[in-house]
């Protein structure tokens, strides 16, 4: 459940960011897909290990970090070639490709965070 919270507000910074920049400041929709997913998952990791994930026994809050900065760079990863598959190959709206992207890095975040975090 706490999970969930998280994500939802997650989603609502990296979406509203994403929109921000890319329909206010004319940020073309890769970079500002790249830059609101890093400032949400400065949220989501602030927010995962207060409210969500207890930390995993024996690892230090470095190494905890460094784990979560390299899964979160996959979820990047993810997100970037999501869009891009979905507004450049298949012509979808980037507003729609990014909820549906959303739900696909979601599943990674949860899983791998999970197994690697806790």
């Amino acid at each position: 459940m706490k999970f969930g919270v998280v994500g939802v507000i997650a989603f609502f910074i990296d979406y509203g960011v994403l929109c921000f920049l890319t329909e206010i400041c004319g940020v073309y929709y890769l970079l500002s897909s790249m830059f609101s997913f890093i400032v949400s998952v400065i949220f989501n990791y602030l927010a995962s290990m207060k409210y969500v994930f207890s930390g995993k026994d024996g690892m230090n809050k470095y190494k905890e970090f460094a784990v979560f900065i390299i899964l979160s760079i996959i979820g990047l990863g993810i997100n970037q070639l999501g869009m891009w598959i979905m507004v450049d190959i298949l012509h979808i709206f980037y507003m729609i490709s990014k909820i549906f992207v959303t739900a696909l890095v979601m599943v990674w975040n949860f899983v791998s965070r999970k197994k690697c975090l806790e």
